[in-house]
């Protein structure tokens, strides 16, 4: 959903000033992108934070937050009114004196596998330190959950396998701890075959080039798509188990460039959702007891991550084709053939585990309107020193309850709650987010306004999967001294926004409150120019190895990223109206429509059409626009019409989850974000199989080769042309105002 600046009500403004957010891709800084991710919902074209309205009279330096906040007074100097330009002064003023770096080295160092005794520890220092602040609520939810860890007494093995059957050699797994929670458990044979990043057009190629993944051991290389989704495709194509691995060449290389180790394997969790597997649909308060259910995204077959040296082992055994010249990689091996090679035997004995994991809350009430929730959250454990990974947010969080703890001291008071939360579990798959998200959700879908993500805030690992957000043009760039975030990028790169939108993908705990909770989300993260950060998800992740990569610039990229979310937080709070465009999703499902037109032939050669969504993405873009206008024409010191507008605003996200489907069997209800039948990609999937599965399906029906069936398309229309009917028809306000007719 893209963000809006005040503007008066009542009145047009006369021009639109200048995005004060704004993205790039990759290519906007030589070395590093100096970016942040903002997402509002994959779907929506989250963008840029435009001040479309100044105070005119005040000149250019003062903007309005709220036309109404005399009641803010500072106890010290005892100001009137707190315009934008006073409150972002304070929040720069508070924020300069933290310590981010510190906070970061510190949590590296420390042990915080969830369930450890190290976390337990770290929890409670969180604690304490939230109530140092004097918030008006802090307090703490425990959930019992089912992770699953290795078995010391059984490490996981892998073996080559003679002609006969029988087991032969043992192969090393230089890193015996390093492995994929929620793999299924037990053994695996099959010849390998070398299936590139294990995408489902990567298995369909091994197919058309004559080599069947069927009955076979995947090796994968790291990286495009999450390991779950590798697991999952593997499984669809009907592979035994799958070996994932670092290739080289999609990490940093050079002489000069920190690189993994050729010994190191990659931890990753095979779960393709997110939270407790084992109580799907259901918080895990109390070791609740449920029936004996588990989540369908939990994979059949094993799967284990190796390192680079073991991969070289296993791809010089390979023959059969030469893979395409894309495939080929940069290990000591020319070239990369496909297989099948020999026989292997893949065991994994991991084991599952009911553990208590911890979330930490702390909450700053909002002066007029209480009940609405800004939410910003970090994760805090990691699997390994997780510098990158969640020390970071970590650190920014804290500094963030510091600061907005002071400016509460200091005047200013925010019309909505801010909720700041450390989540627990993280690594196994947002677990402790989604579990407080299953066990609140009547609450917070009427509620939570926005959730701001800190995970991933430097060097997230796989930029083409995050779009990158818009900064504030105050923001000072960490690498270019005497310029800003906003002249840096948006000034050279004038096609930002066509590059950097991308769909909000499941590894972010923000994927889950939108997708499940229909809660508006964003996460930042700063991006390092080329390859990925090499060390996400190893032990390598420390805190020297991430100054390093940044070139000793970690506290001002931190800096920077906690500048961008603050900022952001006190519009949030502030605003009197919710600075976010709800009209931009008509955009949205126009271009998805697009796609779909492509078909319209062999459908009306069936006798079936798409009119019905044109219809209902119609109604959407009217209801819209319709509202827009209300908006305009309204007094903003009307208080109760305000947060009418608001209500309809910020629930446009739940909007869009199809009340067609069950939550507990289908819990990402949204149809552009979501999984199942009842989004429009999966409509857009089967409609490609009218042409014989071609290279864009890619449901797990092409694996098992079915084709197109005209009552399941039915379905598909119906449950996405109401849900999006629904939407409009919400966004409209009353029903005397609705008029359903196609």
């Amino acid at each position: 959903m893209e963000l809006r600046g005040p503007e008066p009500l009542g009145s047009r403004p006369a021009r639109q000033n200048p995005g004060l957010w704004a993205a790039a891709g990759r290519r906007a800084a030589p070395y590093l992108v100096l970016t942040a991710l903002l997402i509002f919902t994959g779907a929506f074209l989250l963008g840029y934070v435009a001040f479309r309205g100044s105070c005119q009279a005040c000149g250019d330096d003062v903007m309005v937050v709220s036309e109404d906040v005399n009641d803010e007074l500072s106890p010290d100097s005892h100001q009137g009114t707190l315009y934008w330009s006073d409150l972002q002064a304070m929040f720069l003023r508070f924020l300069g004196e933290g310590h981010l770096e510190d906070t970061i080295r510190q949590t590296s160092l420390r042990e915080r596998v969830a369930g450890s005794a190290g976390m337990a520890a770290l929890a409670q220092d969180i604690r304490a330190e939230l109530l140092r602040q004097r918030l008006d609520h802090v307090w703490m939810d425990t959930h019992y959950v089912g992770l699953q860890f290795p078995d010391p007494a059984r490490p996981n093995t892998l073996h080559w396998v003679d002609a006969s059957g029988k087991l032969g050699e043992q192969l090393p797994l230089e890193d015996p701890d390093v492995y994929c929670p929620y793999s299924a458990t037990g053994n695996a044979t099959g010849k390998l075959v070398y299936a590139h990043y294990g995408r489902p057009e990567d298995l369909q190629e091994l197919r058309a080039r004559g080599v069947e993944p069927a009955g076979r051991l995947l090796l994968v290389r790291l990286g495009v798509i999450n390991f779950a989704q590798k697991v999952a495709s593997a499984q669809d194509f009907g592979a035994q188990g799958v070996l994932i691995y670092p290739d080289p060449a999609d990490f940093s290389q050079g002489p000069h460039k920190l690189s993994l180790s050729s010994h190191r394997a990659v931890y990753g969790h095979v779960h393709l959702g997110t939270g407790d597997p084992y109580t799907p649909g259901f918080p895990s308060f109390n070791q609740t007891q449920f029936p004996p259910v588990q989540s369908s995204g939990l994979p059949s077959i094993p799967a284990q991550p190796i390192s680079a040296d073991i991969a070289s082992l296993l791809l010089r055994k390979l023959e059969g084709p030469v893979a395409p010249q894309e495939w080929q990689g940069h290990l000591p091996v020319s070239p990369y053939r496909l297989g099948p090679g020999p026989g292997l035997h893949l065991g994994v004995s991991n084991h599952r585990a009911s553990t208590p994991i911890s979330n930490i809350f702390g909450c700053i009430e909002g002066r007029s309107e209480p009940d609405q929730y800004v939410v910003i959250g970090a994760q805090r454990d990691a699997w390994g020193p997780g510098a990158a990974k969640s020390a970071v947010g970590t650190a920014i969080l804290l500094e963030l309850v510091r600061t907005f703890s002071s400016m509460v001291s200091n005047g200013f008071q925010p019309r909505r709650s801010l909720l700041f939360i450390s989540w627990d579990g993280g690594d196994f798959g947002s677990v402790g987010s989604m579990e407080w998200l299953e066990g609140y959700l009547s609450v917070l879908h009427l509620k939570a306004v926005v959730y701001v993500s800190l995970d991933n805030a430097v060097l997230e690992p796989d930029p083409c999967h995050r779009p990158p957000p818009q900064p504030y043009p105050q923001v000072d760039s960490p690498n270019r001294s005497g310029q800003t975030l906003y002249e840096q990028v948006v000034v050279t790169n004038h096609s930002w926004e066509a590059e950097v939108i991308r769909p909000l993908p499941m590894d972010s705990s923000a994927y889950s409150f939108t997708a499940f909770a229909g809660v508006p989300a964003v996460e930042f993260s700063f991006l390092e120019d080329g390859p990925a950060y090499p060390f996400l998800h190893t032990k390598d992740d420390t805190y020297e190895n991430l100054h390093r990569v940044l070139r000793g610039r970690l506290p001002a990229v931190a800096q920077a990223v906690a500048q961008l979310a603050g900022q952001l937080l006190i519009r949030l709070s502030h605003d009197h109206l919710l600075p976010l465009d709800f009209g931009r999703y008509g955009d949205v499902v126009l271009r998805h429509i697009g796609s779909l037109n492509e078909f319209s032939g062999d459908l009306k050669a069936r006798g079936l059409t798409l009119q019905w969504v044109y219809s209902a993405r119609g109604d959407y873009i009217r209801a819209a626009e319709k509202l827009r206008k209300e908006i305009y024409s309204s007094e903003e010191s009307d208080e109760r019409l305000m947060r009418m507008y608001n209500v309809r605003i910020m629930r446009v996200e739940f909007y869009f989850l199809s009340q067609y489907v069950s939550p507990a069997d289908s819990p990402f209800r949204h149809i552009l974000l979501g999984r199942g039948d009842h989004t429009l990609h999966a409509l857009l999937d089967h409609v490609r199989l009218l042409r014989d599965g071609g290279p864009g399906a890619t449901s797990s029906q092409v694996a098992r080769g079915l084709g197109f069936q005209e009552s399941r398309f039915r379905r598909q229309l119906a449950l996405l042309t109401w849900t999006l009917q629904g939407a409009a028809n919400a966004l409209s306000g009353d029903v005397w105002n609705i008029d359903n007719n196609f």
